[in-house]
């Protein structure tokens, strides 16, 4: 056989193998009492950002578990806890929820930091407009101009802050509170929860007491039901591929959700279980579009436990999965069709010479 088959060959039996055995990535670490709720990836770095329930630190995480403090921030309120995430690479910079856990004072705010210098580049007090119902500033999210938008976990709206810091409501919309609330469920405080910048000048946002999923417009703050084939009921944290599939997080699963019309409807194609244990909280794609989910055992810090191991983990879909080897298999099925060719026509080389000799 010529060195060119064997190449071949020896090309497609790699590339098969790589897809089929790849295995799913778990970055355990520990830290005591770290209690990470919010998570996200910094490409620059080559890192997972985490924030923290009980010290105001972000730190860095890598992908062999190696912890490091990238910022501590002393002057923020004693006791407060970092919430949402999200890098701006951009402008080099990381953007973090911060908010006062009763019977702390009120506090929410919006720290942004340079990644480079870990200076504070601002903290901006978040309004609330004389509610009764105590604000939890939750998750936030960035667009390409460098604007960060807040969810409002307990007051359902969405804060918008500029790039200079300068904070303002972006949506109150009456379609936040549309929706029946489930009572009975843990969880039934948690309105407006997650959120992600589509890249279209809208956002996601989900809401984790009705299941609920809309899309919001970032200038004018106009929400929208985007109408689900189920509802995405205890939703917390949300993340955007590339290629537009979102996947939202829950306590128990992942779903993964792609649309077809600019996101008036989406459809939930997989969904995935989770442990509930370590209680899941967030979910970042990260390098080569690999979706992460952290495991932060949230509930064990509230409830004032010690604790110091944690987990970030992989997340695939079975359906894209098998998709994907169905794929390579008919590659592979092809290059060795190829590959069988080549070596034919390699060993019948000389018999056709000697063929067209006699003819002539």
């Amino acid at each position: 056989m010529s060195r060119l088959t064997i190449q071949t060959l020896l090309f497609f039996a790699v590339q098969i193998s790589t897809v089929l055995a790849g295995g799913i990535h778990v970055i355990n670490f520990r830290s005591p009492n770290l209690f990470p709720e919010g998570l996200a990836w910094d490409p620059t770095g080559q890192r997972f950002l985490v924030g923290s329930l009980r010290h105001r630190t972000i730190s860095g995480v890598s992908d062999t578990g190696i912890v490091k403090t990238l910022i501590s921030d002393p002057f923020l309120p004693e006791n407060v806890t970092i919430l949402g995430l999200a890098v701006d690479p951009r402008n080099n910079r990381v953007l973090a929820a911060v908010h006062a856990l009763a019977p702390l004072p009120p506090f929410n705010a919006l720290a942004a930091y340079d990644l480079s210098s870990r200076r504070r580049l601002f903290l901006s007090p978040l309004p609330s407009e004389g509610e009764h119902q105590r604000a939890i500033a939750n998750d936030v999210a960035v667009d390409f101009e460098g604007n960060a938008y807040v969810t409002n976990a307990a007051g359902n709206y969405i804060w918008k802050v500029n790039k200079k810091g300068e904070a303002s409501t972006l949506s109150k919309s009456a379609r936040f509170t549309e929706h029946p609330v489930l009572i009975d469920a843990e969880y039934s405080f948690c309105g407006l929860n997650g959120v992600v910048y589509n890249g279209k000048g809208y956002l996601l946002v989900v809401q984790t007491n009705t299941g609920k999923m809309f899309k919001v417009d970032t200038e004018d703050g106009v929400a929208r039901d985007v109408v689900l084939n189920e509802d995405l009921v205890g939703a917390d944290g949300v993340a955007l591929r590339s290629d537009g599939v979102v996947l939202v997080v829950s306590l128990k699963r992942v779903w993964f959700v792609k649309s077809d019309d600019g996101w008036g409807r989406g459809v939930v194609f997989d969904r995935i279980e989770l442990d509930d244990e370590g209680f899941p909280t967030s979910v970042v794609v990260g390098q080569r579009e690999r979706a992460y989910v952290l495991h932060g055992h949230i509930v064990k810090g509230t409830l004032g436990n010690q604790w110091e191991s944690f987990k970030i983990e992989e997340v695939r879909s079975g359906k894209e999965k098998r998709a994907s080897e169905n794929v390579w298999i008919l590659v592979m099925m092809v290059g060795l069709g190829f590959a069988y060719f080549l070596f034919w026509r390699f060993q019948m080389k000389e018999p056709l010479k000697k063929m067209n000799k006699k003819i002539k």
